[in-house]
């Protein structure tokens, strides 16, 4: 299973005309393959959405993106709206969770890491071992590591009924010792974003 995590970020002021545009055609398109999420980013680098899609591999990827493209029932007429596209290609850990429809949220956490070059296999282990203490202060939507795009990165999301309960699980996480995993900091450089899910997103 790959992850497409595709990243367009808007020009200032057209997120509902975008959210609109999608509406009309997304059920249109889920005939061919189903849409994982798609969040807007509240906190963080702002106008911007991103949307998930789930596939078997990368050649059930190309097959689809092409269908849908001949039979001119994607993508919805949002060129103008749109100032930066960005994709990557993500591949769940064994651990993650897939990522199917829930209603977790409605607040939800991106947190992206990118690790020292070799160090995703010993971070796996770490987070491995620690994950099913965590999990049990607020849910886990999913942790994957890029394939292709920006190499080394491990990203995590979570999600919050609210910030507030954000807040507290996390100084909860902290005070208790389950959270962050121990071990050596093989981070260099770290990023967030707080989403939340369009009406027609199954994850939200």
């Amino acid at each position: 299973m790959i992850y497409e995590f595709r990243t367009y970020t808007l020009h200032p002021r057209s997120l509902p005309e975008f959210i609109k545009r999608w509406t009309d055609m997304i059920d249109k398109r889920q005939t061919y393959s189903k849409l994982a999420a798609l969040w807007y980013t509240e906190i963080g680098p702002l106008n911007q959405v991103i949307h998930v899609w789930p596939y078997e591999n990368a050649l059930e990827r190309s097959k689809i993106r092409a269908a849908v493209v001949k039979d001119k029932v994607w993508p919805p007429p949002t060129s103008d709206l749109i100032a930066e596209m960005r994709s990557d290609i993500y591949e769940p850990l064994p651990f993650s969770p897939p990522l199917t429809p829930a209603n977790d949220g409605p607040y939800f956490e991106m947190r992206t890491y990118t690790l020292k070059p070799g160090s995703i296999a010993g971070m796996a282990e770490r987070w491995k071992e620690h994950l099913p203490a965590r999990i049990k202060l607020s849910p886990l939507t999913g942790v994957l590591t890029s394939d292709v795009g920006g190499l080394n990165q491990w990203m995590h999301i979570w999600a919050y009924k609210s910030l507030d309960q954000r807040a507290e699980v996390r100084k909860k996480a902290v005070d208790s010792g389950i959270w962050p995993p121990p071990g050596g900091n093989v981070t260099i450089k770290q990023e967030n974003k707080i989403l939340l899910a369009a009406p027609f997103s199954p994850i939200k």
